[in-house]
């Protein structure tokens, strides 16, 4: 198994380095505990800017996707578990607020389908 990145002019190189590897991560393609390579050896490998690469590891970092080690690198950490959470936690806090804005659940589920659309399709 190994990381494969493909970058295109679709969109912000960050953005496809963050959802291919997140997207790898999810499927399994990339096992828990998958080293990553450092941020220097991916930026150069892609032909992209150290900066672009280090953005995309510090977002997936955030999204609990992979975890850093200090000097023992970067690798893929328990995102499905990790990622249910948070999205569970999101919905649960949409879910109080529709209620409190009087939202039927139609309406309220209506407003997620809609959002959902609009990000898969960025």
């Amino acid at each position: 198994m190994s990381l494969k990145i493909h970058i295109d002019d679709s969109a912000a190189p960050f953005e496809q380095v963050r959802a291919q590897i997140s997207e790898q991560a999810r499927s399994g393609a990339l096992p828990v505990g998958y080293r990553l390579p450092t941020v220097r050896g991916l930026a150069e490998s892609l032909g992209l800017a150290v900066n672009t690469v280090a953005k995309a590891y510090r977002a997936l970092e955030g999204d609990g996707v992979i975890e850093t080690r200090g000097r023992n690198g970067t690798f893929v950490a328990a995102a499905g578990s990790a990622a249910e959470r948070q999205a569970a936690a999101a919905a649960q806090g949409y879910a109080e607020r529709a209620k409190r804005l009087g939202l039927t659940e139609d309406e309220a589920l209506r407003a997620v389908r809609d959002a959902l659309r609009a990000a898969y399709r960025e």
